[in-house]
């Protein structure tokens, strides 16, 4: 009743219609106030940011990776080059199908796991308008049998690119190192930006050191593209800024003639200009062939050379550590003019053996009668073990490891590669830090004669040997010699002085000298069968450092070569440089398990030596 009479008083019902169009007629301007405000917002407010999104929604920046630069040796003789190559590329978005595609193209060219791996890995994280590489390197069948088919394969094509190659194969690698291509890893650390659209990175070595400089600056090509990201023409290209070449102070023909004369050994061979640091000769051997690393190696290819006994991939002048043995003698004997220890013509008995005091243990020489009566110039010339047996025992550890470490032992040299190890110099503070124990008066005697827990690379010691060429004016190794800024402009690299060893006495450096000039040129010296016929003068030290310590009771036993498997025989070292009187090469060589550093270790040394300095001499005699 009541709800009827409601109805029937028209002045309150026109009154409660009205209250609701008033409520709707608010909603509906509060809705077009919201919709205005809204198109303010993107019309004029953030009109910037939603032109720009239009525009790339049909316009696209696509990377063009820059040229690397190359990579020359001192006499301008190409060891880094880019050469053709071809590259079979996949547009995911212009492909229906892309696992059948991929299955028909294996049946045209050869696809292994690496290269589906690396694909798939690309296809992940690239976007599906540009071109994906799925197997770079084709040979000329590939490229042939693809093309009489690229009909059926819409979405892929063959393009031309610019590859690294080394070509002298293994002749530099240790040195050079090689480019490969660009991993995962490797991805997330570098700036995307710089390395869009490319392919390569350097790996190790030279080409790893030298990134930046060799890589270029990439461009960039502005395309337009339809919805379905089909590319439409080019609007604007900015060209890549190729990389800039470098020249090494290598010398290619010289490393050539060091791996010839360490022939099938085990070893490496390193040599210094000693007035500019200039590395002249990196050898490791066994080397390796870095082609292989160029466009990824297969696993059966790495697997190769990653179990081959001989360790080619290892690289033995950077990150090999020895017992330097009896070739840092002349530096010990000069730590103990310097110290006052004793003096040059101080003789003293070197017989068979050394004893400690108080001690029984026989520290042996090498020599089994010993020596006899000799002096420091002997005792270099001929190598006597007693000698520096008595000397070290009279220095002290932290002497020696304080004199030895200006001739930069025990830390990294500082060389413009990826890589280097530093290497062990021995102190009491040392051994406390490393093995938690005390330091012992034998370790101190077997230290005299570089054996014991001392370590070096043949880096070290060939920087070591320069240090002494240049009578104590160390310099800073290096390979780069110039940068190439343009055809007629180089910036070349100044020498710089790393460190210099101080002795009381600069007449100690010309009795050290005399010495190792006589170890190669007197009758009785460990290395004349070298230095009995050269046509200069040559200072030299042979070494040779156990692998392992032939001991029963407490005392050495004799080394007999025969008896011993091959691994485990001593290894060969010889340090030299040359003219005496004014050094232009300093050098190393290490021949592990070779034996005597006179018969293995020296001849190589002196063969690099000979081609170094007489040169000139040769190519007149060819010519003739």
């Amino acid at each position: 009743m009541a709800a009827r009479d409601f109805f029937k008083d028209t002045k309150r019902e026109k009154r409660y219609f009205r209250t609701r169009i008033y409520i709707v007629g608010l909603l509906v301007l509060l809705c077009i106030l919201v919709l205005a405000l809204r198109l303010f917002y993107l019309q004029v407010k953030s009109h910037d940011y939603y032109a720009t999104l239009s525009h790339e929604n049909r316009m696209k920046v696509v990377p063009i990776p820059p040229t690397r630069g190359l990579v020359y040796d001192r006499n301008l003789n190409l060891l880094a080059a880019n050469r053709p190559s071809y590259q079979i590329r996949v547009t995911p978005v212009d492909v229906e199908d892309i696992e059948q595609v991929i299955t028909r193209l294996g049946q045209l060219i050869d696809l292994e796991e690496h290269h589906l791996k690396k694909f798939y890995g690309d296809l992940k994280r690239k976007q599906a308008f540009e071109s994906i590489p799925l197997k770079v390197n084709l040979s000329e069948e590939e490229v042939a049998r693809f093309s009489v088919n690229r009909h059926r394969f819409p979405g892929v094509e063959i393009i031309a690119h610019a590859s690294r190659h080394y070509p002298m194969t293994g002749v530099n690698a240790h040195a050079l190192g090689y480019v490969g291509r660009i991993n995962a890893d490797e991805m997330q650390k570098l700036d995307r930006k710089d390395y869009s659209g490319t392919t390569y990175i350097g790996k190790v070595g030279v080409e790893k050191f030298y990134e930046e400089t060799l890589h270029g600056t990439v461009g960039y090509q502005h395309i337009e593209i339809n919805a379905q990201g089909r590319r439409l023409r080019i609007l604007e290209s900015i060209p890549p800024v190729p990389g800039k070449d470098i020249v090494l102070s290598l010398d290619s023909q010289l490393q050539e003639v060091a791996l010839q004369a360490l022939g099938e050994r085990r070893g490496s061979v390193v040599a210094i200009e000693p007035a500019t640091g200039e590395i002249l000769v990196f050898v490791s051997a066994p080397t390796y062939d870095p082609n292989l690393f160029v466009n990824g190696i297969g696993n059966k290819q790495y697997a190769g050379l990653r179990d081959d006994p001989d360790q080619p991939l290892f690289n033995r002048a950077l990150s090999g550590l020895y017992p330097p043995g009896s070739t840092i003698k002349p530096m010990v004997a000069l730590a103990g003019l310097h110290y006052g220890v004793t003096r040059a013509k101080d003789t003293i008995w070197a017989g068979p053996y050394f004893q400690l005091p108080g001690n029984t243990r026989k520290y042996r020489d090498w020599k089994k009668e010993g020596h006899g009566s000799v002096d420091m110039l002997k005792a270099i010339t001929q190598s006597s073990d007693v000698y520096f047996y008595t000397l070290a025992h009279k220095l002290g550890i932290d002497r020696m490891a304080e004199f030895l470490a200006q001739f930069n032992f025990g830390r990294q040299t500082g060389l413009d590669t990826w890589g280097e190890v530093k290497g062990i110099l021995p102190s009491q503070e040392w051994k406390r830090s490393a093995h938690g124990q005390p330091w012992y008066p034998g370790e101190t005697v077997i230290t005299g004669i570089g054996q014991g827990y001392m370590s070096a690379t043949p880096l070290q010691l060939a920087l070591a040997t320069s240090v002494l060429a240049t009578r104590g004016k160390g310099v800073q190794p290096k390979f780069l010699r110039a940068i190439q800024l343009s055809q007629e402009e180089q910036s070349v690299n100044q020498t710089s002085v790393a460190r210099s060893v101080d002795v009381t006495d600069e007449s100690h450096w010309d009795q050290i000298v005399e010495a190792m000039t006589d170890s190669v040129h007197k009758p009785n010296g460990t290395a004349y069968s070298v230095g009995k016929n050269a046509s200069y003068t040559i200072a030299g030290k042979t070494g040779t450092a156990q692998v392992f310590s032939l001991q029963k009771d407490g005392e050495y036993l004799e080394y007999n070569e025969e008896d011993i498997d091959e691994k485990l025989r001593d290894h060969a070292l010889f340090i030299a440089f040359a003219p005496a009187e004014k050094p232009e090469i300093a050098i190393a060589v290490v021949v592990e398990n070779g034996g005597s550093g006179g018969v293995a270790a020296a001849p190589i040394a002196k063969a690099v030596m000979d081609h170094y300095l007489l040169e000139d001499e040769y190519a007149h005699q060819d010519s003739s």
